[in-house]
């Protein structure tokens, strides 16, 4: 089905089962312990070795010798592998370092062997045996120290441009009349989600399957295939269930490799987890920022200049965080400068982290625009809703298919009790807290991507539903059966969905809070295709009617299980609609802090999101993702950073011991709202992403409630008492 045309009415408008409170069909398996994660497919094969990774000990240089004697002798070991006796291996397109090292090192903790053995505790204590000698190269650790060697990269397709110029800004700034010129840093994040990398592996011949935790299955296909040097067709992925994603399972990592590798060496399948300390430094990461943001305003506020930069840094041949792009797209002004800059760095890889580019850049936009709001003595809800704009102020030929930016604010702003704020900071006090409230836009585009799905009518009358879409835990298989139950008339129990299978049709898959509404569409695509071939066998024509699990039409009724058999395959797919307008969406995030008046200790009070994101397709799921992205958001605020060894190259917090997210206790009771709103340009669901705008704009949020609790403004992530200690007011 080509999409290239506003949807008009069409069965998903019906609203029987799409756009209901459902709670997640996968539920109970993930509550009993019963949805097999990619480390517990104990039936899938004969009893697997386990594989141990070993990962580099340096950050750059070379293996100058590796002795493996002692390893080889040890109990239990059924094989070693490294480079050397790996064969010719490939790179994957969507990898920036190579996934098996050696001799040269790129990174710390770059894997360069893997052990295997019958038990983990042998394949462990064996790695222990192995014994390596480096040769250390000078390696760049520091990306303040490498911000002045960074150029603009090239446009990967997926970052875009890398500089934008509107206007004259450098002469339309000189001249404003109020100014703001101020640096942000972020640091570097990790994943952390609970479930590690982890993967099965076995051999039939010349055919691979792997079970694994992945976001993309057909990426992950296609990457190690050429990685292996293998046909597409030869390799099979399976990744039903995935314990958390956040963009750190978008791509193949090194366990998917070395089981794959460790399994044709011991002639048997190999499973391997991943250990703690190798997801930080082994898989990928949120690159650090530095960030300038230069505003510039006439006297009643509106904006005549907007600049930002950004400098982040990766390995060679990768790409840069995409911290200024919303800028583009979020406020008006005539005159625009942006630049996403990179730096060459010797630590490990960065790529996508939850909303990569726009998490990070509204951590600094938005604070931007409190500071440029106090500056001209404005409301900062006041200042935003000036700057509006319902055009793309880079194009603005180019309209908005929906921006409804300010019905966000104003209906959280009633619903917070902004009114009853007190503009001036530290006035507010709790006993010893001293409290404030803050605000932030939330912003993040919308992204259509092709997707296929097939369906097939079962004796019964039941339909499934198949296609290699993944569930990160974002309820893919719920909204999936409400897509294919409402098409097809069917209660939502009479609806079977199987999902991540490379066997299956390839859809989007999930990242960039593009998998419901695409992944929804192609389903769409593939039931819309069924009806047809049912109503032609039924002799109907297109006025049939699909409901109560019956094809109506001519004064008869016919089961759909008569039809058993019948199967269709189809998928979504977009013309140049997205080019002919913006789709983004939208929202406001409302926080309300205490700070200590004595240790400078925050606690986040309360939390507020109003959403615009076109049809939500299940409220229940929508505000599972939206509040743990807020969650996330008070984490990159507050307390996640990786602290860079710039000696060594490494992450020294690399556990969950030292590497600090939020728990429950941090995190108070959360209320999230969604605009009731369609967009028809998105698809033909009418829906659009929502679990990464739930991030965009809360760290700004917490920083703006910050300073108007203390009057102390922190520009540097993560906001630590320490940093607020000094500016706090006298305590009597």
């Amino acid at each position: 089905m080509r999409f290239d045309q506003p949807a008009t009415t069409n069965p998903i408008d019906q609203g029987r089962v799409v756009g209901k409170p459902t709670p997640r069909i996968d539920g109970p398996l993930k509550t009993t312990g019963t949805a097999p994660y990619a480390y517990e497919h104990h039936g899938a094969t004969a009893k697997p070795a386990i594989g141990y990774v070993i990962g580099a000990g340096i950050a750059k240089g070379r293996v100058a010798a590796m002795d493996l004697v002692a390893a080889r002798k040890a109990p239990g070991v059924l094989a070693i592998v490294t480079a050397q006796n790996a064969g010719k291996l490939g790179k994957g397109k969507m990898n920036t370092a190579k996934l098996l090292g050696g001799p040269q090192v790129d990174h710390y903790h770059q894997a360069l062997a893997v052990v295997v053995a019958e038990t983990f505790e042998q394949a462990r204590a064996a790695a222990a045996l192995v014994n390596i000698r480096y040769e250390t190269a000078k390696g760049r650790f520091d990306l303040a120290e490498q911000k002045a060697h960074a150029q603009l990269p090239k446009d990967n397709g997926f970052s875009g441009a890398p500089e934008s110029r509107v206007g004259d800004f450098d002469a339309s700034f000189a001249k404003a009349p109020v100014q703001l010129d101020a640096s942000y840093t972020t640091p570097d994040q990790g994943h952390a989600m609970m479930e590690p990398h982890a993967t099965l592996a076995a051999w039939n011949g010349r055919n691979l399957t792997v079970w694994t935790a992945n976001q993309m299955i057909d990426w992950a296909v296609g990457d190690l295939a050429l990685t292996l040097g293998m046909d597409k067709k030869n390799v099979r992925v399976v990744s039903p269930y995935v314990g958390g994603g956040f963009g750190g399972k978008l791509f193949l990592r090194a366990d998917v490799l070395l089981a794959a590798l460790g399994a044709r060496a011991a002639k048997r399948p190999v499973k391997i987890a991943l250990q703690r300390p190798l997801m930080f430094n082994n898989t990928t990461h949120r690159p650090a920022t530095l960030q300038r943001i230069r505003l510039g305003a006439d006297k009643d506020g509106k904006l005549t200049a907007i600049s930002h930069e950004n400098w982040s840094g990766d390995l060679p041949g990768g790409g840069p965080e995409t911290a200024v792009n919303q800028t583009r797209l979020l406020y008006a002004a005539p005159h625009r400068y942006t630049a996403n800059r990179l730096a060459v760095l010797d630590l490990p890889e960065g790529n996508a982290m939850r909303a990569p580019g726009e998490a990070p850049g509204m951590m600094a936009l938005e604070v931007a625009m409190d500071e440029m709001a106090e500056k001209l003595g404005l409301d900062p809800i006041a200042f935003r809703l000036l700057n509006d704009t319902l055009v793309d102020p880079e194009k603005p030929q180019r309209p908005f298919t929906q921006r409804r930016l300010a019905d966000c604010f104003k209906l959280g702003a009633e619903k917070f009790g902004w009114s009853k704020r007190n503009a001036k900071p530290a006035q507010q006090r709790d006993g010893r807290w001293l409290v404030g409230q803050g605000v932030a836009a939330a912003f993040r585009n919308n992204l259509l991507m092709k997707s296929k799905a097939r369906v097939r009518i079962e004796a019964d009358g039941r339909a499934v539903v198949e296609t290699d879409m993944t569930d990160i835990g974002t309820g893919s298989y719920t909204v999936i059966a409400q897509t294919a139950a409402e098409v097809l008339g069917l209660a939502l129990d009479r609806v079977v969905v199987r999902l991540g299978d490379s066997s299956f049709p390839a859809s989007c898959g999930s990242g960039g809070q593009w998998g419901g509404n695409n992944a929804c569409a192609g389903v769409y695509a593939a039931c819309m295709k069924l009806r047809a071939l049912v109503a032609q066998k039924a002799g109907l024509g297109e006025g049939a009617e699909f409901a109560g699990g019956e094809v109506r039409g001519g004064g008869q009724a016919q089961p759909l299980a008569k039809f058993a058999g019948l199967v269709a395959e189809d998928g979504i797919e977009y013309g140049d609609i997205a080019n002919r307008a913006q789709q983004s969406t939208f929202g406001a995030h409302f926080v309300e802090v205490g700070v200590d008046a004595f240790t400078g200790e925050i606690r986040v009070r309360r939390m507020l999101a109003v959403c615009a994101a076109g049809r939500i397709l299940n409220p229940i799921a929508a505000r599972s993702q939206v509040i743990g992205a807020m969650t996330m958001g008070v984490g990159a605020a507050l307390m996640e950073e990786l602290q860079v060894d710039k000696r060594r190259g490494f992450f020294v917090n690399h556990d969950l011991a030292g590497y600090e997210v939020p728990v429950h206790a941090d995190i108070p009771h959360q209320d999230v709202i969604f605009l009731d709103e369609v967009d028809p340009s998105s698809s033909p669901m009418k829906a659009k992403g929502v679990g990464e705008l739930g991030i965009c704009g809360v760290g700004a949020a917490v920083a703006n409630a910050i300073y108007h609790a203390t009057g102390v403004r922190v520009r540097e992530y993560p906001i630590t008492l320490e940093k607020l200690l000094k500016g706090l007011p006298a305590v009597a």
